[in-house]
C-alpha cells in the first residue's frame, strides 16, 4: 500500500470515528433530552396530585370545622323547641334525625377527603383507623413492618393506593381474606395485597375501560419512583406488590 492509499484510508477511518462520534452523541442527547422530559413531566403531575391533595385537606376541614358546627348548633335549637301539638313534635323529631344524618354524612366526607387520623398521627394510624372502620364480612389482616417514618406527603400517597386496593377487592375479587403487608428494605417500601378472591384477567381488564383504578395505581407508583406489579390467577385470588424507594 503506497502512500496516497495510506493517507485516503486514514482520511476515511478518522471520517468513520468521527462520523460516528457525532451520532453517538446525538442519540446519547437524545435519550437525556427525553428522560429530562419525562423527568418534568413526572414532577408535574405530582405536583399536581400534591395540590389536589392540599384542596381536599381544606374542603375537609371547612366542612368539619365549619358546617359541622352550624348543623350541630341548629340541631340543638331544634331540639330545644317544645311544642304542644303531637304532629309538629314527630316533625321536629324527624326534622332533628335528619339533622343528625346530614352531621354523619359530612363527618364520613371530609374523612374520606383527608382523613385527619393519617394527617394527625401518620400512615400506620391512618390506615388502622379506616380498616377498622369497615363493616364488612371481608377480614382483613393489617401488618405493619416498617421502622422508619414515612413522609407525610408520600403517606398519603401511600393511603391513596392501599385505599384503593381495599375498594377494588370489596367491589370485584368476592374475596373473604384480604392480607396488607409494609415492609421496608433499605430505602424501599414495599406494600403487599393479597386476596383469596376470584382472580381476574389483568391485561384484559387494563385494556377496558373498567381498568381505571389500576392504571391509577400504576401511575401513583411511578410517579413515586417506584412500580406497580400484579399477578392474579383465576379462582386463586390476586396479589399487588407495590416498591416504592422511602425518602426519594
Amino acid at each position: 500500500m503506497d502512500t496516497n492509499q495510506t493517507k485516503i484510508y486514514t482520511a476515511i477511518l478518522i471520517s468513520s470515528l468521527l462520523i460516528g462520534t457525532i451520532i453517538v452523541y446525538f442519540v446519547v442527547s437524545l435519550i437525556r433530552h427525553q428522560k429530562r422530559n419525562l423527568e418534568l413531566h413526572r414532577l408535574n403531575i405530582l405536583s399536581e396530585i400534591t395540590t389536589l391533595e392540599k384542596e381536599r385537606a381544606r374542603m375537609a376541614a371547612d366542612l368539619h370545622d365549619e358546617l359541622g358546627p352550624i348543623l350541630t348548633s341548629i340541631k340543638f335549637n331544634v331540639s330545644s323547641i317544645e311544642v304542644p301539638d303531637k304532629e309538629d313534635d314527630l316533625l321536629l323529631k324527624k326534622s332533628s334525625g335528619q339533622i343528625d344524618d346530614a352531621i354523619n354524612r359530612i363527618r364520613e366526607i371530609a374523612r374520606d377527603l383527608m382523613p385527619a387520623t393519617l394527617t394527625r398521627k401518620g400512615l400506620r394510624d391512618g390506615l388502622d383507623d379506616f380498616i377498622s372502620n369497615l363493616h364488612l364480612h371481608l377480614h382483613i389482616q393489617f401488618e405493619y413492618l416498617l421502622q422508619s417514618e414515612v413522609p407525610q406527603e408520600k403517606g398519603i400517597h401511600i393511603y391513596r393506593m392501599i385505599k384503593e386496593i381495599i375498594q377494588n377487592t370489596i367491589r370485584h375479587a368476592a374475596a373473604t381474606k384480604l392480607l396488607i403487608r409494609l415492609e421496608e428494605e433499605k430505602n424501599y417500601i414495599r406494600i403487599i395485597c393479597e386476596d383469596n378472591g376470584n382472580g381476574f384477567d389483568y391485561e384484559k381488564i387494563i385494556q377496558s375501560q373498567k381498568g381505571i383504578g389500576l392504571r391509577n395505581l400504576k401511575s401513583r407508583a411511578e410517579l413515586l419512583g417506584g412500580k406497580f406489579d400484579i399477578y392474579s390467577v383465576k379462582g386463586k385470588g390476586t396479589q399487588h406488590t407495590i416498591t416504592i424507594p422511602l425518602f426519594k
